[in-house]
């Protein structure tokens, strides 16, 4: 085999094996690339209980019920509810009606557990994927929370 072959095999063996790396590192992120989901996309995806995930939404009227440091409420996209049972200390921006994201793992009985919860002041602390998603199915209204 020639230099020229030689160099070309090299270069070939290189960028095959660059590709496949990058093939395997997608189809391992397959289902990750989407940060959080929405209630309605949790329940189209039907993602397995014991995944870790983010939810965002807006906090449901009347949904919050508080005991002691154990708080449970439903984030809603208006189309789809999800119930939310977190334990901790709440961000004082907390409250119904207001953007919320959660942090945590999806429950077998279909509540979700949350680790972390961020509570959104106006549209600049929410993620603009949430904000985008809400405004796309009239929910949001952003300066009017």
């Amino acid at each position: 085999m020639t230099r020229k072959g030689k160099r070309l095999a090299l270069i070939g063996g290189a960028l095959a094996a660059l590709g496949l790396a990058a093939g395997l590192t997608l189809f391992a992120l397959r289902d990750n690339i989407v940060f959080f989901y929405t209630p309605s996309e949790l329940v189209e995806k039907h993602v397995a209980p014991g995944a870790r995930l983010r939810i965002g939404g807006l906090v449901k009227q009347g949904s919050v019920v508080k005991t002691g440091k154990d708080v449970a409420f439903v984030v809603t996209d208006t189309k789809s509810d999800v119930a939310v049972a977190y334990t901790g200390l709440l961000p004082d921006l907390f409250r119904e009606g207001q953007g919320v994201v959660a942090d945590g793992t999806l429950q077998p009985a279909g509540g979700f557990r949350a680790d972390s919860v961020l509570a959104k002041h106006d549209e600049r602390y929410m993620p603009r994927d949430v904000a985008d998603k809400l405004k796309q199915q009239g929910v949001w209204q952003g300066g009017k929370n």
